[in-house]
């Protein structure tokens, strides 16, 4: 729905998002009770327990753009049966007729993501970096019985496939790079790294 958001014109979408939750499949909103207007609210969905990096990016940056409307805005987890859960949160889109300024933000992030995917480069590089060093870590199951590996190993191994096989560290999945036995033996011994 963000993307569909950000093709619409403010009070286009507002229509279309305000009591979204009513048109949910198997959904009970119990939250809904606790509130005098829940037909002036929407629930957005940002990310779920498999989301690849650049959702969860986005759904970081568009959390901490929304922080400052309190009361407007909650933050929601919902369990499903075929993810696991999903995150994201209810907004108040209407108040006294008017569009809320919570929406309108959010209008205006979803009209980024609708020009560009990426809300946050920075962020977005410090997660492929963080899992991608996650991964080399992990990847070693394939050579670890070859070789004795120094403390911090993983970032000397990052740099050198950085420098000398991009390709082995680039984010094709949106999960980070993997780099592969044959890559990381190259690595090990460009740097010197001793064999058992």
């Amino acid at each position: 729905m963000t993307a569909q958001i950000g093709e619409w014109t403010l009070e286009d979408a507002a229509k279309q998002a305000a009591g979204n939750w009513r048109k949910f499949e198997s959904f009970a909103w119990f939250r809904r009770d606790d509130i005098d207007d829940p037909e002036n609210w929407a629930i957005i969905y940002t990310h779920n327990r498999d989301s690849g990096l650049l959702d969860q990016s986005n759904a970081a940056a568009i959390a901490k753009a929304l922080e400052p409307f309190e009361g407007d805005v909650v933050f929601e987890s919902h369990s499903h049966w075929a993810v696991g859960y999903v995150d994201g949160f209810s907004i108040r889109v209407f108040s006294n007729g008017e569009i809320t300024d919570a929406f309108r933000r959010y209008h205006e992030l979803s009209e980024s993501l609708a020009d560009y995917p990426v809300l946050d480069e920075t962020d977005y590089s410090s997660r492929e970096l963080e899992a991608t060093l996650v991964n080399i870590a992990d990847a070693i199951f394939q050579v670890e019985e070859e070789y004795e590996l120094p403390d911090q190993w993983e970032s000397e191994v990052y740099h050198w496939l950085s420098d000398n096989r991009p390709s082995a560290i680039e984010n094709c999945d949106d999960y980070g790079g993997y780099p592969s036995g044959e890559e990381l033996k190259a690595a090990f011994d460009a740097l010197g790294f001793a064999q058992k």
